[in-house]
This record gives C-alpha cells, structure tokens and sequence, in this order.
C-alpha cells in the first residue's frame, strides 16, 4: 500500500508544476488599492482588467457608505446560525422578494456563496434516477455539482444545439428505463469566452422533449438585457429558466448568491440545500449592502451603459486592429493569440512591466496546447483613455510575439523547469 501523499510529492498538477515560477506573479498576485480601473502590482500603476467589478460599485461611494453603516449596525457576526434555525430575518425576505422580482421569477433564496450554491443546488435537484446534460464548458462549479450526482449525465458539444437534441435523445430514452426525469444545465454567459448560452434554441427543445432548464447567470446578471435582469431577458426566455441562478461577486460587488423559479420549486430548494440548512446565514451588513446594490442595477440605468461604452470601444477596438477575440456576446472580452507557456509569461511579465497592463492570463491545460489567452473584463469605471492605452499596448507585444522576443525570452524559463 502505498502513502497517500505519494501522487502530491510526484506530481503537482498540470498548474502547480509551475508554481515555483508562477506564483505571486502570474497565479495568486497582489493587486492594491482601492478596487478601480487603476490599481498598483508590485509598487506600480497598471490599468487593471482582471477585477469582475463590472458596474463599478466595488467603490462607490453610495455602497461604501451603506456598508460601512450596516457593518457599524449590525457587525460582521449578525445574525447568528442557519436560516433554518436561528439566521432569518426580514431583511433576508426583503432582499429574496426584490431579487425575484427583478428578474422575473415568483421566488427567490438567498446563497451564501456562488460556487458552494451552485453545488448544492444541482445536488438538490436531482436523485439517482434522473439524468444531467450539461454543456462540456460548463464551469467548474456546475462539473462539481454533477460529479455528485449518483445517476447518468452526459455533456454536449459546446452551445452547439444539434449535439444536445442527441444527448436529449439518449437521456429520454435512459429516463424512460429509470422512471427519472432530465435537468439540462447551460451557463448565460461563459465566462471564459464570453459567449451567451444558446438559452433560446434550448428552450425550444421543451416542445420536443421533457426538461427542466438550469441557468447559471453570474456574468448576465447585471450586464445583459433591456433592465439588466440577464441573458434570459437578453433572449427574451426567461419565462422558459425553470432555476435562475446569480451571483453577488460580479455586478453586485459584494459575496453571495441566489438561486429563482416558481414558488413551489424555492420552497423544496429552501428545505433541501444543503449548503445553506447546515451553514451559518448570509451576515446582514451582505444582506442590506446587496439591497442598495440591487436598487441601483434598477435605479441607475446609467451604470450599465457606462459599462458597455467601454465594452464596445476596447471589442471593436481589437478587432479593427486584427486582434481574434473570438465570438464573445458579453462583456467579457477574450483576446487569442499563439504560443507556449513560458512566451505567454514573458508576454504577460512585458505587459505588465513595461506597459502597465494587468490582465488575466489563461493557458494549458484549461484552453488547448499553443494558444494564449488574455482575459480581460471591462468595466463602468474604465476610461476612454483606458482603452486607447490597452490597443497601443496589446499592438507592441503582438508584434514581439510575432517576431521571437518572447521565444527568446522564455528559455531561461523552459530551462528552469528541464524543458
């Protein structure tokens, strides 16, 4: 038998093999400052779009002010327990009500986090009988929810319709066997590419087939559709979401989460998530900070075209300069280009040294080998300037790239790791 710790000391992941490279740099680096389209890394300025602020209330003074008051009010420990015992108030009905109501749905339940709710909820859901079908680029959340489940699932070719009226076909037949039913489950926006779900063609596939939809909307809430309510507003199908699903982390700023639908299918949630009936409640300074955020998403229409001015400038800005920015239909704004790992750390290092550009990189294993992504998340506190600023920059190291620079650069890297 061997020790359990053998697979840690012999292999550090396809990430952590890295680490002695990469960290406190290009993994788990310390942006400071007040939360902004300007921040400093490592005693310098750079212009910062890697933060998911992106109505820009993390510092406004209208939330600073409500938070700070409620944190004086209320402390950071009230109210005490799980909901379900001794952690209800009627602040925490007050917030669920508007919630539902803002996006369009009889009920709401408030999350403590995003990604623990996200789990529990699809654990909730379905028995072993019942069968999930899931978009192969489902976030990591969604694939931890659903390697709980005891029962079938199957992935479909990502947005890609044709492949999931063929899971649908496998699932209903399977489900016939069980005596089960289907939870299809799509993200509004992928966060990584930024693409929408296809949420309206799988909504017309209720008229062929028997499923209830599961949407998770962390980068459409806020963003997308006439009143900012989501991706299901954007497509005009929100009536068809059976289980909405947001998070605070993003437009909202702040932490936690709620899941929406029909009364009857939140009161069974309320009763049966785990992650929330043996957690201690949502503290309410989240609570009533999340109650001041959400009446400026609907008070504020301006929050959100200041957003997408920067949007539409920085996406059109890339791709008149030839930059491959991939079918995004979001905020989030993803920039391809080819190379290794060590050109897309020399690239990343140039960017942020020489250029003072901060942003997101992405690279093997999560996208396939020879590709380099740069994530980069605009904001309503962006300027015009911002962007001018970013093309010039991006411009300077695409040709470095294009000419061997960070090939040569990066040698000392591959040498460091035996490559």
């Amino acid at each position: 038998m061997r020790d359990l710790f053998d697979k840690i000391y012999k292999d550090k992941g396809p990430l952590g093999k890295w680490a002695s490279q990469a960290e406190g740099y290009f993994v788990f680096p310390k942006l400071e400052g007040e939360i902004s389209n300007r921040m400093k890394f490592q005693g310098k300025e750079v212009i910062t779009w890697s933060i998911n602020d992106y109505l820009g209330l993390a510092n406004h003074p209208e939330v600073r002010k409500v938070d700070a008051e409620a944190a004086a009010q209320y402390g950071s420990a009230y109210p005490m327990g799980a909901r379900m015992m001794s952690g209800h108030t009627d602040l925490h009905e007050k917030l669920q009500n508007e919630l539902a109501a803002f996006v369009n749905k009889q009920a709401a339940y408030l999350l403590n986090f995003g990604y623990q709710g996200m789990v529990s909820t699809i654990d909730a859901l379905v028995a072993k009988d019942d069968i999930i079908v899931y978009d192969v680029d489902a976030h990591a959340c969604i694939i931890d929810g659903v390697r709980l489940h005891m029962g079938k699932r199957f992935t479909y070719k990502h947005n890609d319709v044709e492949s999931l009226e063929k899971n649908l076909e496998r699932a209903t037949k399977m489900a016939e066997q069980t005596g089960g039913g289907i939870l299809v489950i799509s993200e509004g926006v992928f966060g990584m590419r930024g693409e929408q779900g296809r949420l309206k063609e799988i909504a017309a596939l209720k008229k062929k087939f028997n499923f209830r939809l599961f949407v998770d909307d962390a980068h459409g809430f806020g963003t997308l559709g006439a009143t900012g309510a989501g991706t299901g507003e954007e497509q005009g199908v929100q009536d068809e979401i059976d289980v909405y699903f947001a998070t605070f982390a993003k437009s909202m700023a702040s932490t936690g989460a709620f899941i929406a639908g029909d009364q009857e299918i939140i009161d069974y949630l309320k009763y049966n998530l785990r992650s929330q009936m043996f957690a201690k409640s949502l503290q309410m300074q989240l609570v009533v900070g999340a109650l001041k955020r959400l009446d400026m998403l609907k008070t504020m229409p301006s929050l959100k075209q200041n957003l997408w001015t920067i949007v539409n400038a920085l996406q059109s800005g890339l791709k008149a300069r030839g930059f491959d920015i991939g079918t995004t239909q979001s905020c989030v704004t993803p920039v391809y280009l080819k190379g290794s790992i060590p050109e897309a750390m020399a690239l990343v290092k140039d960017l942020r040294e020489n250029y003072g550009i901060f942003c997101s990189i992405v690279v093997y294993p999560v996208i396939p080998k020879g590709l380099i992504l740069l994530r980069m998340i605009p904001t309503a506190t962006h300027t015009l300037q911002d962007v001018e600023d970013t093309l010039d920059a991006f411009d300077a190291i695409r040709d470095r790239l294009d000419n061997g620079t960070y090939k040569r650069l990066s040698a000392a890297v591959m040498a460091a790791m035996g490559e």
